[in-house]
């Protein structure tokens, strides 16, 4: 879905991120920061963030803006998915969240994996990589990049961990409430061909 207005916010953003790392000058830093809380401003109008949140994300991301990354394990075991139920919002998703620094995307899903339904893991392969924006996701004040990576367990057992209460398998027809931020049900309709049609190729955008 497209967003016009976030796209425009998003853009702001960016660039005056940019201008406020590499300036040099005090009053184009100032005039950056003015464009910074406008985008800012723009994104709370339209969502239900507040702007002191936003500007909080803002400021706390210095230096060349690029996209962010989210990671997500697909667990397949007798035709049904492995989903996790986020305490955050009490609706379920793939188990999965940021990117952390130093660690390669399969390590990453592991991880989340084990922290989020305590099962440990081995990546078999690549899915797909989506472009957020385009995949009908609600509107986010940053741009993410969605890696989905097939997994396959070889230990641990169902455990909730901080961030999840609950851990469970399902079939492609009997899905429980998504959480949408996170996964859509299309997306998850979608990787279900990855099961049944192994020589799939990796989707991307």
């Amino acid at each position: 879905m497209e967003h016009k207005w976030l796209n425009w916010a998003k853009r702001i953003q960016a660039l005056s991120q940019s201008g406020i790392a590499f300036s040099k000058d005090p009053y184009d830093i100032e005039r950056y920061e003015e464009l910074r809380d406008i985008s800012a401003e723009i994104i709370a109008e339209h969502t239900e963030l507040e702007i002191h949140k936003i500007r909080e994300l803002f400021t706390n991301d210095t230096g060349y803006q690029t996209p962010k990354v989210d990671v997500r394990g697909v667990v397949f075991k007798d035709d049904q998915v492995l989903l996790v139920k986020e305490r955050s919002e009490n609706r379920w998703s793939l188990p999965g969240g940021f990117c952390d620094i130093g660690l390669s995307p399969a390590e990453n899903v592991v991880k989340e994996i084990k922290e989020e339904a305590g099962y440990d893991v081995i990546p078999l392969r690549l899915l797909a990589v989506l472009d957020k924006e385009k995949h009908n996701h609600p509107p986010s004040p940053y741009h993410y990049y969605m890696i989905f990576i097939q997994c396959e367990i070889i230990g641990g057992a169902s455990n909730a961990g901080l961030e999840t209460s609950n851990v469970g398998f399902f079939l492609e027809d009997r899905l429980p409430g998504l959480s949408i931020r996170r996964n859509t049900k299309t997306q998850i309709h979608t990787l279900f061909e990855f099961l049944r049609n192994p020589e799939k190729a990796p989707l991307f955008d």
